[in-house]
């Protein structure tokens, strides 16, 4: 179990605290409007009404104990960057910082933060992906030139191993995993000698043409 401190509790924030307790982490969450932390209150350790920009709301909260922080303040440069430095003096060693444009995302890089977050472009770049292909599961942009989809078995694949199809060398993809959907069951490291049957569902990483050329395929 992890210690997470999530600071800003918007839609995003919101769901994010929530979904770190379900999975078992020790969760504090920190806002500035006693209304909405009222209500996440029962759905993650500890909920806290105060200014994360702050050094000694922070220190009250535990957030030196923590092992990574998010700041979901995006909408707030300010608070953001401030939250930010307050965080980094404590000693958090990972800050993820939820960010809205290219000069907010530079400004937080340039004073520390792990990684800088765009969720709107991240799920627009996963829509656009998937409802142009008519086939893709999910689609996630990793960074950089690399990204990861899920899709279905082809209809020319089935009853055909991953050595067979030389995937690396056709498409310059790599399978990182099966999904058996049928039993809800991920096969990492997947054998390249087993038969993909039509219950399997494909994780694939490669640059976005790659991927988009394998997503054609019916």
């Amino acid at each position: 179990m992890k210690r997470f401190i999530v600071i800003g509790l918007g839609n995003f924030g919101n769901i994010l605290a929530r979904r770190l307790h379900e999975i078992g982490h020790d969760v504090v969450a920190i806002d500035a409007r006693p209304d909405v932390v009222d209500a996440l209150g029962p759905h993650v350790g500890r909920a806290v009404v105060g200014d994360a920009t702050k050094r000694a709301v922070l220190e009250e909260a535990g957030a030196r104990a923590s092992d990574a922080a998010v700041i979901s303040t995006g909408e707030n440069l300010a608070a953001s960057i401030l939250a930010l430095l307050a965080l980094r003096d404590i000693g958090v060693k990972e800050i993820f910082v939820k960010v809205r444009s290219d000069d907010h995302a530079r400004i937080a890089d340039s004073l520390g933060a792990t990684e800088s977050i765009f969720p709107e472009r991240e799920s627009a770049l996963g829509l656009a992906s998937r409802v142009t292909s008519g086939k893709l599961l999910q689609y996630v942009q990793l960074g950089g030139d690399l990204s990861l989809q899920e899709m279905p078995v082809p209809e020319e694949w089935l009853g055909r191993n991953l050595r067979e199809l030389e995937l690396p060398q056709r498409y310059r993809v790599q399978v990182v995993a099966v999904h058996d959907v049928l039993r809800d069951a991920f096969m990492p490291v997947p054998d390249p000698g087993r038969a993909l049957t039509q219950s399997d569902a494909l994780l694939v990483a490669g640059n976005p043409q790659s991927l988009e050329k394998l997503a054609r395929l019916r």
